[in-house]
């Protein structure tokens, strides 16, 4: 299988239902963006798309932003189409966002990834993403 990775620009059919299709396996915690949240999302952040034979198969957001200490980067949802994963699309998405948060400017770049998901967690090793040791606090607002 042969994955082109690119950054969303538009929010058109295609993309629109990928992501429809793509979240279900993400999570069960959260619907899947309206178009103009997804559109908002392609505005403010950079989502990337994996397709194999031109078809969707995956995405992962770079989150990017700044701060006083300097510029911070952080992978979220990164998912792959069931039927396609083992193929080297998460790796490529994976790879383009490193590539995209240093020429970002950022120093380090962060993710977290579910301990169930262990396919996903030996590919951001392998990567040379290492734990963190920090205490990660969550407080839900909802």
């Amino acid at each position: 299988m042969t994955t082109e990775i690119v950054r969303a620009t538009t929010v058109d059919d295609e993309l629109y239902a990928a992501v429809q299709r793509l979240m279900p396996q993400l999570t069960s915690s959260a619907s899947p963006p309206t178009r103009e949240q997804l559109a908002e999302v392609i505005a403010t952040q950079d989502l990337f798309i994996a397709r194999s034979d031109g078809t969707v198969v995956g995405m992962g957001t770079l989150v990017t932003y700044r701060t006083p200490v300097g510029v911070h980067c952080w992978i979220e949802d990164v998912v792959v189409d069931d039927a396609a994963r083992g193929q080297g699309a998460g790796e490529a998405l994976t790879r383009a966002m490193i590539d995209r948060a240093r020429a970002n400017g950022a120093r380090s770049l962060a993710l977290t990834s579910n301990p169930r998901r262990e396919s996903a967690n030996r590919l951001y090793q392998r990567l040379g993403f290492t734990p963190w040791a920090t205490n990660l606090y969550r407080l839900s607002l909802g």
